[in-house]
């Protein structure tokens, strides 16, 4: 059998271990992108941002700077357009992680008027498609019934 002190120790070592693998895993987290979070995470963003998860359920955290942009403010449009005003629940932009990730960089790295008109027409574009596809959808299995 173990001895009390013998057990004490051992038990100091695992929790040493494990918290050294918890610092591993917070260092590599802080090295990830910064605007993207893990689904598992609060839903409460810090003072100064806000959430917003893309069509394809990635999080987002967001300084409310970003409200001014332009582009944006066309985003959330959109979203009102598709998935109506979110009366509980978060934001829900129409887009996929992949793209917003892109829109999100340009935003960071500041964006000339011509690239933004073209970035709008792109959203648009890709918005129209979306609801075009879903409508053909909804068509399809209405007449299944």
């Amino acid at each position: 059998m173990f001895r009390t002190k013998m057990l004490a120790e051992i038990a100091r070592k695992f929790q040493r271990i494990a918290t050294l693998k918890r610092k591993r895993l917070s260092i590599h987290r802080s090295n990830s992108n910064r605007n993207v979070a893990s689904p598992n995470e609060s839903s409460f963003a810090g003072r100064g941002q806000f959430v917003a998860y893309s069509i394809d359920e990635k999080r987002f955290v967001l300084p409310l700077a970003y409200l001014n942009k332009s582009i944006f403010r066309e985003l959330l449009k959109i979203s009102e357009e598709v998935f109506g005003l979110p009366r509980e629940g978060p934001i829900r932009l129409p887009f996929h992680s992949e793209f917003m990730g892109y829109v999100l960089l340009l935003i960071q790295r500041g964006l000339s008027k011509d690239m933004e008109n073209a970035l709008l027409v792109s959203m648009e574009t890709s918005c129209c498609s979306m609801l075009i596809n879903f409508q053909k959808e909804c068509t399809a299995a209405i007449t299944c019934l």
